[in-house]
């Protein structure tokens, strides 16, 4: 990972301090309707089910679409699609007010326009997410992300307290139209926002075959896959305390809408400390120690809500578990960004989003349905457990340091020259790769070769093989199909300054008189389909 920069060092980038701002406006009006949402449902129903059902509402979408969202991240222009997602959320927002207004608002109808505005929040965050590397230098990224975080933490600290006096002097409704108007800063900030798409001389991707690829990616890359478990375990157990709050605040503090709003501030404030706190905190310890401290902090946290029945006990619990949130979820993006390449950063940061917001949705579900048949203080003990687990998990899936892994494209890669006419979708495509392998090299070229068939498959090819001739076993053969010959250069242009060491590699075992000759050819079916029913139905012509 890169070395900690400040952490206001990107804001002196003018298109992030432009976004930035305007999505801390956005950031809370959306913490004002949640107070709204929040409260309106612990009014219209008793159930601690429904009431925990508004958090998991808003998440669920995130995880149902967040894939097909980043794979539209990744193949149209990022500020196109944020434009679109918020000026969904904007006339979802307005519905909303009006219908408060009116008094037709029952506890499935609220949860409907929640999922809605859930919806729009999918189609945005892959786009804005991926969208830092497009706004800040490498160096920057770890600061930019944690910034994005302390922007909704920093209006966490007063949004909540400011919706909850909104939502006592002027209701819900109130509230939901605040939200509304708050969406016009971020579509303006995007009007103004001089985004280059990049340009390439491909094809954009079919959305069915990018999602595929995106989740190939993710399934194939190890180090991803631990940032996703860990990042699914974290948001499982800490999405508690969010669910739960309104009930906590009604019943066992006897509070209203001012003290849910308060205790909502109190955690952001303490994810702002969190913030400001990270680059500190990357200088002296490793990325492991971090998360594993901060699912410490966090379940410490919520064994004190649990435990305490007053106001200013209750308060300290959700500032550390305020502060541990942000320095967990922080160090996810990261990680997933700084090992992804850009061509499939956005679907990677949609896949760690379904892991994430799906453990919190399947959270909102399982701790209300808990503090429904035993209490809420045993839910937060039973989600503080997990959270020493999550921490304990780190000791089998570590979290990856990726200060190394050079993920810039390789550019080695030339279209050959054709003399067969190809159009962009022929194929399928045949690819056989010629080595020559001295015996002694043979275990380590093995090795190499196991590796290689990952980033194949990875990169997106198929049915990967390895031969070696009978009769000169020197002579391997290294195989694999793409469906068309654009995938072919689809798949080539994949390949990253990391990957292109494994080719050096192999190259250095390579004894022939001449590099390894590529044979690209396009299959051709010559036997019609009914001669070889035959041959497959009797047995004795084999």
């Amino acid at each position: 990972m890169p070395p900690p920069t400040s952490p206001l060092a990107p804001l002196r980038h003018p298109a992030f301090r432009l976004i930035w701002t305007a999505t801390l406006v956005s950031n809370l009006g959306w913490l004002i309707q949640g107070v709204g949402a929040g409260w309106l449902m612990a009014e219209l129903t008793p159930s601690h089910d429904m009431v925990a059902l508004v958090q998991g509402s808003t998440t669920l979408p995130i995880m149902i679409l967040a894939v097909a969202a980043g794979a539209l991240a990744d193949n149209f222009d990022r500020r196109k699609v944020m434009l679109a997602a918020q000026l969904f959320m904007g006339a979802v927002s307005v519905l909303l007010s009006v219908a408060a207004w009116g008094g037709w608002l029952g506890p499935w109808s609220l949860l409907c326009f929640t999922f809605l505005l859930g919806l729009g929040s999918a189609l945005h965050l892959p786009a804005w997410q991926a969208s830092m590397r497009d706004l800040v230098p490498r160096e920057d990224l770890p600061a930019a992300v944690t910034l994005n975080s302390m922007s909704f933490n920093l209006m966490r600290s007063i949004g909540p307290a400011l919706g909850g006096v909104i939502v006592a002097a002027a209701g819900a409704a109130a509230a939901f139209a605040i939200n509304a108007v708050s969406y016009l800063a971020v579509i303006f900030a995007l009007f103004r926002w001089n985004h280059r798409p990049e340009r390439g001389d491909l094809p954009a991707e079919r959305l069915h075959s990018a999602i595929w690829a995106g989740l190939r990616y993710v399934a194939l890359s190890p180090n991803l896959m631990r940032v996703m478990a860990r990042a699914s375990v974290f948001g499982l157990s800490a999405v508690v305390l969010l669910a739960l709050l309104p009930v906590v605040t009604r019943d066992t503090l006897q509070g209203g809408a001012t003290t849910y709003g308060l205790l909502l501030g109190a955690f952001g404030l303490g994810a702002i400390g969190g913030a400001l706190a990270s680059p500190q905190l990357r200088r002296r310890a490793g990325i492991e120690a971090i998360v594993a401290c901060s699912f410490l902090a966090f379940g410490a946290g919520t064994v004190l809500v649990a435990v305490s029945t007053t106001l200013w006990l209750v308060l300290p619990g959700l500032l550390m578990a305020g502060a541990a949130w942000v320095s967990a979820l922080s160090l996810f993006n990261v990680s997933t960004q700084l090992a992804t390449p850009r061509w499939v950063v956005g679907r990677a940061l949609a896949v760690y989003q379904t892991a994430t917001f799906g453990g919190m949705a399947l959270g909102s579900w399982l701790w209300g349905w808990i503090s429904e048949v035993g209490s809420p203080q045993t839910a937060l003990l039973i989600a503080a457990g997990v959270m020493v687990a999550g921490a304990a998990l780190g000791r089998v899936l570590p979290m990856p340091d990726f200060s190394d892994v050079n993920l810039d494209p390789a550019n080695r890669f030339h279209e050959p020259a054709l003399r067969l006419d190809l159009k962009a979708r022929s194929g399928p495509i045949l690819v056989m790769i010629d080595w020559e392998i001295p015996p002694a090299n043979t275990d380590a070229f093995l090795a190499l070769m196991a590796d290689r068939r990952r980033i194949r498959l990875r990169d997106g090819v198929g049915q990967w093989a390895l031969l070696r001739d009978l009769e000169t076993p020197d002579i391997w053969v290294e195989s694999y199909h793409v469906p068309t010959w654009v995938e072919y250069i689809r798949h080539n242009q994949r390949r990253t300054q990391a990957d292109s060491q494994n080719w050096d590699r192999l190259m250095e075992l390579h004894r022939g008189p001449e590099p390894p000759r590529i044979h690209r050819m396009i299959e051709r079916e010559t036997v019609p389909l009914h001669d070889d029913l035959p041959i497959l139905e009797n047995p004795k012509i084999l």
